[in-house]
């Protein structure tokens, strides 16, 4: 009897995790975070080119860098979890863009769960009840004298 009652509750609570598991694509925007003081005290000082916004004539450009991050969403909003993961994904593609000797992150469009968003305005977060995650893909490129 204590066995099926063992089981009875671990199910329960197996299948009640489940239902209340959280997983939504949320959408946010770009600018005021990238104006905000938090990006402003995390980032490089790097350039950033969202989809297709135009940049200078480039003579090197390394294409298809990706980076995904995650943060834990616990006692978070979905927007403060969404905003530190973004601001990581992008300090990580800037610090690749620096180490290559590269002048600038450009064509940068969200990819979670390798689903292309493209954006000049916006980027995805995927948001859980304890992760939170940003996915970006850009190219790195090297502006002409």
């Amino acid at each position: 009897m204590n066995k099926l009652l063992i089981i009875t509750i671990t199910t329960g609570v197996l299948l009640s995790n489940n239902v209340w598991a959280k997983d939504e694509l949320l959408k946010f925007e770009i600018e005021p975070l990238l104006q905000s003081s938090k990006a402003k005290e995390v980032l490089y000082d790097v350039p950033l080119y969202f989809a297709e916004q135009a940049y200078a004539k480039t003579d090197r450009k390394l294409k298809g860098m990706t980076t995904s991050q995650k943060t834990n969403a616990f006692n978070k909003s979905d927007r403060e979890a969404c905003e530190w993961a973004f601001l990581s994904a992008i300090k990580v593609l800037q610090l690749k863009a620096q180490k290559e000797g590269m002048d600038a992150v450009v064509n940068i469009t969200s990819n979670y769960k390798h689903r292309e968003f493209s954006s000049s305005t916006e980027f995805e977060c995927g948001s859980g009840n304890i992760i939170a995650g940003v996915a970006l893909k850009a190219d790195l490129v090297k502006f002409s004298n």
